[in-house]
């Protein structure tokens, strides 16, 4: 099958050039495709119905719904980009009738008490710093923290920001989302404000060499990695027991947005959703405080059974 490995090779090109698709989403594609590539090959079966039956029989005995359900999409949307070239004489999707309902595994949140202690223990570490360098980078992470927070932006999405992405006077920000879709996120809060001014004063000459507006003590860009460590390092100064990740601050923002009667379309546009279905799994997680509300707030309560 030596035409299949230079038809995704082909396809992958597509996918970066044609449709924009981000780094992540690309190497998912790849890795997908030449799984699928292997299984044709290796079982010596040709691009067709039965072949594509006997390699969604072989993931579901390697892996978990959700993880099937997205190599298959993958297979999917490739061969939908062969039908489209003329590459095949029949898209191997067309007459296969497939049901896959992964259970639906709801977003962690991080409560905002526990969001509060991680934040002020981030700013008494800064009080607390003893020289000026110590403090300048916790400025740092205090700045990378806050904006977690505030605008629900991907971890991704906060590394590839680029100093003239931060509109500090005009209190916004202009992301670059999947997709190369870009969006704009205001920063509604003073407070959030003025440590992103404080960090971009401290780190001005940095910022201007590097081109990214976040940057490490070996000046380049910060990564995602470095994140993740700034996250886990305050969560312990806060002594937070339970596993937080730099994504979960954009699942909090969501969710209590959503508890205080925000509409959910425009949570779908802060988050740089492209369909409301996936915005919507954060109702879920929103609904489990109706109880706690209409336990506390319903008249009902109020009136004493005979």
């Amino acid at each position: 099958m030596h035409d299949l490995q230079n038809w995704i090779s082909k396809y992958l090109v597509d996918c970066k050039y044609q449709k924009g698709l981000d780094p992540k989403t690309l190497k998912a594609y790849r890795i997908d495709l030449e799984q699928f590539s292997v299984f044709i090959t290796r079982s010596s079966v040709e691009l067709s119905r039965e072949g594509l039956m006997g390699y969604i029989t072989d993931l579901h005995q390697k892996y978990k719904p959700r993880t099937v359900k997205r190599k298959i999409a993958s297979v999917k949307a490739f061969c939908g980009y062969l039908e489209f070239e003329e590459l095949v004489r029949e898209n191997p999707f067309s007459r296969l009738r497939l049901k896959l309902n992964p259970p639906q595994i709801l977003p962690r949140t991080i409560s905002l008490p526990t969001i509060e202690a991680i934040l002020t223990a981030a700013y008494r570490a800064r009080e607390t710093a003893g020289t000026f360098g110590q403090q300048k980078f916790i400025l740092r992470d205090i700045a990378v923290l806050e904006l977690l927070f505030a605008t629900g932006v991907r971890v991704s999405e906060l590394c590839a920001l680029q100093c003239g992405d931060v509109r500090l006077e005009e209190g916004e920000i202009k992301i670059y989302g999947k997709g190369a879709k870009e969006r704009f996120v205001q920063i509604a809060n003073l407070d959030v404000l003025n440590t992103l001014c404080h960090y971009q004063e401290a780190f001005q000459d940095t910022i201007e060499q590097v081109g990214a507006f976040f940057v490490n003590r070996s000046q380049k860009p910060l990564s995602t990695q470095s994140v993740r460590e700034i996250v886990n390092r305050y969560c312990t100064l806060a002594n937070v027991k339970s596993h937080i990740t730099p994504h979960m601050f954009r699942h909090s923002f969501a969710t209590l947005l959503l508890e205080e009667g925000v509409d959910i379309r425009y949570i779908q546009q802060l988050l740089g959703h492209s369909s409301i279905v996936t915005t919507q799994i954060y109702t879920h997680v929103a609904g489990r405080k109706q109880r706690d509300i209409l336990l506390e707030k319903h008249p009902r309560n109020k009136i004493h059974s005979i």
